[in-house]
This record gives structure tokens, C-alpha cells and sequence, in this order.
């Protein structure tokens, strides 16, 4: 083989080389010049530019038909500015400009768009206008908003708008970068609309939580008879969308489709049945799907672990792990994740510590901080403070988030830990990370001891800072349709029916023995100033509603957006007992399974 060690000067000027005389090729200069491209892969930058000269020396990189898997290599594997250069001389040189076929390759192998974008004002300065699949290709996940509005005006200046793969890369560079607008305003301006157009807009909703327009879009589709209809994509997709709405019947509806469809056996689509299932409440219906799938991954085994511990149900959750132990199925990173969850929320800390030496010394598993994060909550709700502090900032492997914090902060809310509260907040506007919820969580803890200054001091601060706190939200679903209720809210067209329904509750169950828990009040007002502005929170218009709307036999289902205050669960236990009605829960952080007076989280939330 020739020697590949050119003067270093020589590989800084591709143009210089251009101008070198090139010797006439052999007959076997093809094969040669295939063996030098193969091996370039795994060659260091340095190496790969004295092949590069070696073979525009020799004139055996315009015989071999591997050039542009070869020019495709050099902008993957070159520095930026190197890459560049080496592309730059392969526009200019004789005889001709490279085909766009070419240009798309070296496009694709470009990782920063800025680089690609360079590269494509150089073709077309040099008169290679390029097609639509080569904007296409610059649109990459890394695309920001205005990378994909310059891109979208080129499109429309050039004509290629109509081309499908195109237009959806477009939809979905504009859903990645938050504008859901952009996206379905595109999308309507499409002529022909395929599956992928149709799952991406899908997708967009879900990622921007506009999940009422997710479910909307499913009926768009099932009524353009002729057209496009729902795939297994899409099934997946609106399965997400009501597991995160806590969309029960609507999630059923697309079951029923993909089941009458023959998506039903896909893996992929049992596994999010399961997962909506599980974040419904309705954990035997789970149990069920789960029980029923014949070749369960270790994704069936972690959604399904991971569900019953969001439950309640964390004894059940242990032995489902050991059951995917005995059944040699490796668990992984999120299967722990499920497991330690499942030990924090039912008080098991001996199991707790248990699983996470099993997950370091048995599987090897390097712990995340959604690990290290359980281990905490486990600790906090134990009320290991003391020792889960130390754990933070001396033993954790990985930095502490803003999300260890919080959990830690809550632990001091619910053991009225003043002192360590006012610390961890610190931390927290040390990493800038400080939110609205974090400033009620130190609320609750002072308004816990009734330092009510304290209070009037933090609620100063929020002001000058101007933190907004989010309201307390509080959907249900009826008939395929989501209501959605907060505090004091006079916005739903049966208000009159609603407030009457529940000022009768509230009635029943004073006569029954429920005394509102003023603590969850933060403002310092007196008793009965308290109690009045307890009486309408959302859960409670929430379950008001649902008592007008759903059949005795059916439970009440309601998903909250913040954590359940300590007022509002105990009038659902005392009115599941009265009136022998299971109420389904599910706030930011689990589900609570009301029925006969008693929660199965034991009041240990």
C-alpha cells in the first residue's frame, strides 16, 4: 500500500492539491482505491486528512463509486471547521459540481446544523439548488423554531411544501420547539395527509399536553371514511394522551379500535394499555392485560411494577418483581425506579435499602437520581430527615437535582421540620431552580406550626419575585368528555346544580362526624374563615359533579394536578363510607383508592 504520510502544509490547502497533476490511474486502481475507503472509518482525524490528500494526490477518489459514502464520512467524522474545508473543495474542483444525491449525503452526516446550513448557501452558491428531501434532511431534532421557520420559507419559496416527508419534518421540528400552533397550522395546509402527518400532530399535542385536542384528533381521523385511518402508532400515542388525562373511556374506545383492528398483540400497544390502565386506577384491568400477554419485556414487567406501586399497592409490587426475577427477565434502570417507589409509598424501608444494594452490587446498575430520589422520599416519609439530608450531600454519586430537593422539602412539610425546610430551600435558590411549589411546601411547613409571620414573610417574597402559584386543578371524565374544576369555580354550566349537590354533602357528612382540617388553610384567618374557604376546593366540586353524572355501580375517578391536601382526603374517606361509593384519585404523586370510609394509602401520602 502507498505511504500515507504527506507533508502536513500539503493537507491544509485542499485547493493546492487540486492543482497538483494527477497520475494516470491503473487498471487496478479501483480496487486499491475501495481498500483505502474501507478503512477509513476507523481512522483518527489526522490519519483520515493524509488519506484524503493520499487519494486526490493519486486521482482515486473521483474512480471509486464509494466517494460519496466516503465525503459522508469526512463530515461525520472531521472537526467543523476541517469537515468543511474537505467538502468545500469537492464543490469547487473540476470537472463538475457533485449531484444532489451526493450533496443529500454529506448533508446527512453534517451533526451541527449551523455546519449544514453553511454547506447548503455553498451549493447553492455554486448553483446546486438541491430538492426537498435536502431541507428535509437539515431539519434534524436539534432544530430550533427559527432554524425550522427559515427552512419552512425556503420550502415555500421553492415549491417543495407539497412534498409529504418534508411538510412532516417541518410539523415536527415545530411540535419539538413547543409550537403546537405551528405545527397544526402546517398540517391543515398540507394537501394529502398520510399516517406519519397525522401521529406527528398527535404526538405534538402530547408533548405540548394539550391532550383534549389529542383525543379530538382521533375522531377527526375515524371520520374521514376513504382517508387515512389510525395505525398501531397512533393507538400508542392516544393510549399515552389518556393515561396522562386520566382519559378512561376514551382510552377503552381506542382499545376497542386496536383490538378490532389486529393491533391488539402488539407489544408495544399492550404496554401502554397497561400503563393507562395503571395511571386510571384501574389496576386489575392492568393486572389483567398484563397477566394476559404472552411475551412480556422487561418494559411490560417495569410499567406494570411500576403501576401498582403508584397504587398503593406495594407488597403486591415486590412480588411482581421477584416474580420477573424467577422468570429471568433482567430488570433494569426503570424497574428499580418502580420497585423503590413502591417501598416509599407503602413505609417499607428495610425492602427499600434492600433493593437498592440489590440494584448496585447484583446487577451493577449505576443508581440516577430518580433512584437516589426515591431513597429519599423513602427516608423523608419514615422521618429519617437527619440521615436523608446527609445521604444528599455526602453519599449521593450523582448531583443532587432540583427534584431531590423537593422531595426532602416535602418530608419537612409533613413533619413540620422548620429548621432543615428553610435550609433546603436554600439549596434550592443556590441552583436557581426555585418554583412556585417549593415556596408553598415552606408555606405549608410554617403555617404547619402556626408561625404565621413566617407565612406573611414568605408570601413578601413570593410577591416581590412575583411568583404565581398554580392553581388547583381537578378533572373528570364524563362520557367521553373532561371537566375540569377549580377552587370556587363558577364557570361550569351546571354550577347551580353542583354547589347545591355539594353544600347537601357537606351536610351529611358533618352529621356523620367530618370536621374540615383547617391546617390545610395557609391564610391566618379564624376558624370559621377557614372552614369557608375550605368548603369549595376543586376535589370537592370535583365529586359533587361526578355524583350527579355517574350510575351507584360506577366508581368516581378524578385526577388532580397537585398533591391532595389534607382536608380534602379526609371528606372523600368519610364520603366514600356514607355514601358507599368508590372515589379514585389520583394526584401529582399517586393514586388514592377511597372506599368505606378508609384510603389505601393508610393516610401515609
Amino acid at each position: 500500500m502507498p505511504s500515507l504520510a504527506p507533508e502536513p502544509r500539503a493537507m491544509a490547502s485542499p485547493s493546492r492539491l487540486a492543482r497538483a497533476p494527477r497520475p494516470r490511474p491503473t487498471p487496478a486502481s479501483s480496487s486499491v482505491a475501495a481498500a483505502l475507503l474501507a478503512s477509513a472509518s476507523a481512522l483518527p482525524a489526522r490519519r483520515f486528512l493524509q488519506l484524503h490528500a493520499h487519494l486526490l494526490r493519486t486521482g482515486l477518489l473521483a474512480l471509486s463509486p464509494s466517494a460519496p459514502a466516503f465525503l459522508s464520512l469526512a463530515a461525520a467524522s472531521l472537526p467543523s471547521h476541517r469537515a468543511l474545508a474537505v467538502l468545500d473543495h469537492h464543490l469547487t474542483a473540476p470537472p463538475s459540481l457533485p449531484s444532489t444525491f451526493k450533496c443529500n449525503s454529506i448533508l446527512r452526516a453534517l451533526s451541527d446544523p449551523a455546519d449544514a446550513l453553511r454547506f447548503l448557501r455553498r451549493m447553492r452558491a455554486l448553483g446546486r439548488r438541491g430538492n426537498a428531501f435536502t431541507l428535509a434532511i437539515l431539519l434534524t431534532p436539534r432544530c430550533g423554531p427559527a432554524h425550522a421557520r427559515q427552512l419552512h420559507a425556503n420550502a415555500v419559496a421553492e415549491g417543495h411544501l407539497r412534498d409529504a416527508l418534508l411538510a412532516t419534518s417541518l410539523m415536527r421540528c415545530y411540535a419539538n420547539g413547543g409550537d403546537g400552533d405551528g405545527a397544526r397550522k402546517l398540517f391543515d395546509e398540507m394537501p394529502v395527509r398520510d399516517a406519519v402527518a397525522w401521529n406527528v400532530l398527535i404526538a405534538s399535542c402530547v408533548r405540548n399536553r394539550r391532550t383534549k385536542d389529542t383525543l379530538k384528533l382521533f375522531e377527526e381521523m375515524r371520520a374521514r371514511e376513504g382517508e387515512v385511518q389510525p395505525d398501531d402508532v397512533t393507538c400508542i400515542l392516544l393510549l399515552q394522551a389518556c393515561t396522562t388525562l386520566g382519559a378512561l373511556d376514551f382510552g377503552e374506545r381506542v382499545w376497542a379500535y386496536a383490538e378490532e383492528r389486529g393491533y391488539g398483540g402488539e407489544l408495544k400497544v399492550r404496554n401502554s394499555l397497561i400503563a393507562m390502565y395503571s395511571r386510571c386506577g384501574c389496576v386489575e384491568k392492568a393486572y389483567c392485560v398484563f397477566r394476559k400477554t404472552p411475551q412480556k419485556s422487561v418494559v411490560s414487567w417495569s410499567t406494570m411494577i411500576s403501576g401498582l406501586a403508584a397504587n398503593g399497592f406495594g407488597e403486591d409490587a415486590i412480588s411482581s418483581f421477584e416474580e420477573m426475577i424467577r422468570s429471568d427477565v433482567a430488570p433494569d434502570e426503570q424497574t428499580f425506579t418502580g420497585v423503590l417507589s413502591a417501598c416509599s409509598h407503602s413505609g417499607l424501608v428495610d425492602e427499600g435499602f434492600r433493593f437498592f444494594d440489590m440494584m448496585c452490587c447484583e446487577y451493577r446498575l449505576k443508581p440516577n437520581v430518580r433512584h437516589y430520589g426515591c431513597i429519599v422520599d423513602l427516608m423523608g416519609r419514615a422521618g429519617l430527615l437527619d440521615e436523608a439530608y446527609e445521604l444528599v450531600t455526602k453519599e449521593m454519586r450523582v448531583a443532587p437535582d432540583a427534584t431531590i430537593w423537593r422531595t426532602l422539602l416535602g418530608a419537612c412539610r409533613i413533619h413540620g421540620h422548620v429548621d432543615l425546610g428553610e435550609c433546603v430551600i436554600s439549596h434550592l435558590i443556590e441552583l436557581k431552580a426555585q418554583q412556585a411549589g417549593d415556596y408553598v411546601l415552606l408555606l405549608n411547613t410554617y403555617a404547619a406550626v402556626g408561625d404565621w409571620n413566617k407565612v406573611a414573610e414568605v408570601r413578601k417574597l413570593m410577591k416581590e419575585k412575583g411568583i404565581q402559584t398554580t392553581p388547583g386543578c381537578t378533572t373528570v371524565e364524563h362520557n367521553g368528555e373532561v371537566h375540569e374544576f377549580i377552587a370556587d369555580d363558577d364557570a361550569h354550566p351546571r354550577k347551580v346544580e353542583i354547589y347545591d349537590k355539594l353544600n347537601e354533602i357537606n351536610r351529611h357528612l358533618r352529621i356523620a362526624g367530618y370536621v374540615p382540617n383547617v391546617s390545610s388553610e395557609l391564610h391566618d384567618l379564624d376558624s370559621e374563615g377557614k372552614e369557608s374557604a375550605l368548603t369549595y376546593h376543586s376535589e370537592k366540586l370535583a365529586i359533587a359533579f361526578a355524583l350527579l353524572v355517574t350510575p351507584q355501580h360506577r366508581p368516581i375517578r378524578l385526577a388532580k394536578n397537585l398533591r391532595v391536601c389534607v382536608d380534602c382526603h379526609n371528606f372523600t374517606k368519610v364520603f366514600s363510607g356514607i355514601y358507599k361509593r368508590l372515589v379514585i384519585v389520583r394526584d401529582r404523586t399517586r393514586f388514592h383508592h377511597f372506599e368505606g370510609g378508609k384510603c389505601s394509602c393508610n393516610d401515609y401520602w
